[in-house]
């Protein structure tokens, strides 16, 4: 049976306490950012968090708007607060393992996440892909960086030594799959130039282009 704890304040505020000292997120979030078009009108954070990511992104869009989804509290709480008085940004509460809204949020030049998408089901991950392609427009991208699955235990191993991360600190959210199934998906649903640009261990950056 799944567990997803996002849910707790306790364990989101845990989480944005130690996101600044994730071994090497900043070269992701760089790579990420060179996916975006710089010409970007709309924009859709999936999993939002605090909306750490998608003040990135909007730093050098500033007139894209965007739509900001999570489902956690304490996420939500944090993002408007991130976002107060920027009227080019839309704070939503949707939980991932839902249907996206498609009629209500409408489409969009970029979909963008960030350590979000692991914490679903395996067949929801890719339904969610098939969503989120149905929401691009014609030279759309959607930009995942994500927590993926090591090949091997040994590999699992030395990135929790590597990260600072222990078995029983690891989070029991967790769903993690492997970099190839996940290019895979979105190669099927329609997705050209799908690569996995940028990896550290279990830290991968997946992407892929619409016609």
């Amino acid at each position: 049976m799944s567990v997803n704890l996002w849910s707790s304040s306790e364990h989101a505020l845990d989480y944005l306490n130690r996101a600044d000292s994730i071994s090497h997120r900043g070269e992701g979030e760089a790579a990420l950012l060179e996916f975006v078009p710089p010409d970007a009108r709309r924009i859709l954070d999936l999993g939002t968090g605090d909306g750490r990511l998608l003040a990135l992104v909007k730093r050098d869009r500033p007139h894209a708007e965007a739509i900001a989804l999570d489902f956690s509290p304490a996420m939500l709480e944090a993002a408007h607060r991130r976002f107060a008085g920027d009227a080019t940004i839309t704070v939503l509460a949707h939980d991932l393992d839902i249907l996206l809204p498609a009629s209500k949020l409408g489409r969009f030049d970029a979909v963008v996440s960030s350590f979000a998408i692991h914490h679903l089901e395996h067949p929801r991950k890719r339904a969610l892909y098939a969503e989120v392609y149905s929401l691009l427009n014609a030279g759309g991208v959607f930009c995942n960086l994500e927590h993926v699955a090591s090949p091997t235990p040994a590999l699992h191993e030395e990135f929790l030594s590597h990260s600072g991360f222990k078995h029983e600190t690891e989070d029991p959210s967790n769903q993690l799959l492997d970099v190839e199934t996940q290019l895979g998906w979105l190669r099927q649903i329609g997705f050209l130039d799908v690569d996995c640009h940028w990896k550290w261990r279990e830290l991968a950056l997946l992407a892929g282009r619409v016609v």
